[in-house]
């Protein structure tokens, strides 16, 4: 029996709600095709800029290049929380919150499948001093 057959029990504020073998493989899905996208994204982003001679082409060419860096430094971030993912899938303990150890709501997990944490305690951490 794989991972994805098996049923991820989970306890959530003392009942025990399940994802299904179907929500796993839909999820994993997704974050398999978020890893390829932010792979191709990380490839394309590795060519720089052709530079340009003098004045404004030359900043509009930093420009972009820093933009450029931007946007492949947060790939980066969200390819190592996806591949963190289904590290975590693997492993039996997708869906649980990393903080409160009860279950990741499965509507939150559809949006980002990748969380870590529960709505709440996502939320704590953003607002904390």
């Amino acid at each position: 029996m794989t991972r994805d057959d098996q049923v991820n029990r989970q306890t959530h504020e003392g009942s025990t709600t399940a994802l299904s073998a179907e929500d796993l493989a839909a999820l994993r899905e997704n974050l398999n095709e978020q890893r390829l996208f932010r792979r191709e994204q990380l490839r394309r982003l590795a060519s720089p800029p052709a530079p340009r001679a003098g004045g404004v082409a030359a900043r509009q060419t930093a420009a972009r290049a820093e933009v450029g860096a931007k946007l492949a430094a947060s790939a980066r971030m969200v390819l190592t929380d996806v591949e963190a993912a289904l590290k975590r899938m693997d492993e039996g303990s997708y869906g649980i919150c990393r903080l409160c150890r009860r279950t990741i709501d499965l509507e939150r997990l559809k949006i980002v499948p990748q969380a870590r944490y529960c709505a709440r305690c996502q939320q704590a951490k953003e607002f904390a001093p």
